[in-house]
């Protein structure tokens, strides 16, 4: 049976059988009596991780999501067996599996089961429009493994690095299914905390969000600079903006630190530019501890606009920030404070100079004259900052009233089935939240 599998996926059954034949015959005597195809899924993922876990953060330091987030993603979201689904970091599979899963059960409802066109409604699902990508090959291997045993949907897993451009993903793979703008749903957990060097890759010059932007407050006009690092749960969020069809769906595990830290408001403001916000649902400190992963994190809902959308959202807001510059005499008042500068400058110099050549060179060298310039400047930068900061309130302020408003679905879940060594609660709050937020995205898609 093992060489038959060799023969059908080469790339998945690469090694050979290392037991000898009682060992064999031990195994298959305690397996025979269970039927894999009838076995739920859960019962099945948790055999698939308790078996694989350990080789998982041995070698690779990678995490299962937690099913009960991977289920509350995908019920929550209007997949069918027409639908055209990604994971952009699958790891092992959990999120494609449970997608499978999903159009299954739909098959049920249209066909009676063991009919061809209840097999045909989730298994063209499974050959077609189901898609992975995993940067490490050997867990590439196993999420292609793992599909098989939960009867298929691995034929578009491939080993690849998921932030290079689809091109170049097309041609490694010889999959022309990984097409930008060809996704409806995107369903995905990236690595957190890892950064992409420019050094290291050089299609980071190449994402948006690789590069520092100029300041709509900067007068020097800089330009675009490249970042030295960016993170790669950032990156993702672009990469999965060019893959979605425009009104297909992102649903994303993020660290909270991306919606709340100061240093990525420009990371934000490129989501309000690119997506329709839909959901925020704020997961327990403890949703990843029994993984051996505590970073506090969120799970963010977003479907893209149309470019015709993202172009006038970007207009708007290029149009509110002339016109705060504007009215507030923004270059004047900068153009004021660096003559006050050199005004209190020149006025200290003049002093100086007038001094003995040898006391003058004394006096620069004296840590009461360094601390002199230091104040200076800092107090320049100070009013400088103050300005901006004054000018970043208004333009907010006036793009709250200016930008179209829409609803935006938000919860905290405190509790989601199991504490934080994974031991069961017996109460999982994401079941209601999945209730309201599937009405929701129905109200929007109606």
């Amino acid at each position: 049976m093992y060489a038959e599998g060799k023969k059908k996926d080469p790339e998945v059954f690469k090694d050979d059988i290392r037991l000898n034949h009682t060992k064999v015959k031990t195994v298959v005597g305690y397996l025979e009596t269970i039927n894999l195809s009838a076995t739920d899924l859960d019962s099945k993922g948790k055999a698939f991780e308790t078996f694989m876990g350990s080789y998982f953060r041995g070698d690779f330091g990678q995490y299962f999501t937690p099913r009960s987030i991977v289920k509350f993603i995908v019920n929550t979201l209007p997949i069918t067996n027409g639908s055209r689904v990604l994971d952009t970091s699958c790891g092992s599979g959990g999120f494609l599996l449970y997608a499978l899963d999903k159009v299954r059960q739909q098959a049920g409802g249209y066909y009676d089961e063991g009919t061809v066109q209840h097999h045909r409604h989730w298994h063209d699902f499974a050959e077609k429009n189901l898609f992975g990508i995993e940067i490490n090959e050997q867990i590439a291997r196993t999420a292609k493994m793992n599909m098989i045993i939960h009867d298929d949907g691995h034929t578009n897993v491939i080993a690849s690095d998921g932030l290079l451009n689809s091109n170049v993903m097309i041609a490694k793979s010889g999959n022309q299914g990984f097409k930008y703008n060809s996704f409806d749903f995107i369903i995905t957990n990236p690595p957190f905390g890892s950064s992409i060097k420019l050094t290291e890759k050089a299609y980071l010059k190449n994402y948006s969000l690789g590069n520092k932007d100029t300041s709509w407050l900067d007068l020097k006009n800089s330009g675009v600079k490249n970042r030295a690092n960016q993170s790669t749960e950032v990156l993702f969020l672009e990469q999965c903006y060019y893959f979605l069809n425009e009104g297909g769906y992102l649903a994303v595990v993020l660290p909270d630190g991306i919606l709340t830290n100061s240093s990525l408001q420009y990371v934000r403001d490129e989501i309000e530019e690119w997506y329709r916000i839909i959901a925020v649902v704020s997961m327990p400190s403890t949703a990843f501890s029994h993984t051996g992963a505590g970073v506090k994190s969120s799970v963010l809902f977003l479907r893209k606009w149309t470019k015709k959308q993202t172009e006038e959202i970007k207009l708007l807001k290029r149009s509110i920030q002339d016109n705060v510059k504007r009215d507030n005499g923004y270059a004047k008042k900068i153009k004021a404070l660096t003559i006050e500068k050199v005004k209190v400058t020149r006025a200290h110099k003049g002093f100086i100079n007038n001094t003995d050549k040898t006391d003058k060179k004394a006096i620069e060298q004296t840590d009461n004259f360094k601390d002199w310039k230091k104040e200076i400047s800092a107090e320049h930068s100070q009013k400088i900052n103050d300005l901006k900061d004054e000018l970043e309130e208004e333009f907010i302020m006036r793009k709250q009233k200016q930008l179209t408003d829409y609803q935006i679905f938000m919860a905290i879940a405190e509790d989601i089935g199991y504490d934080a060594t994974g031991r069961p609660t017996g109460n999982n709050e994401l079941e209601v939240i999945e209730t309201e937020l599937t009405r929701f995205i129905n109200q929007i898609n109606g």
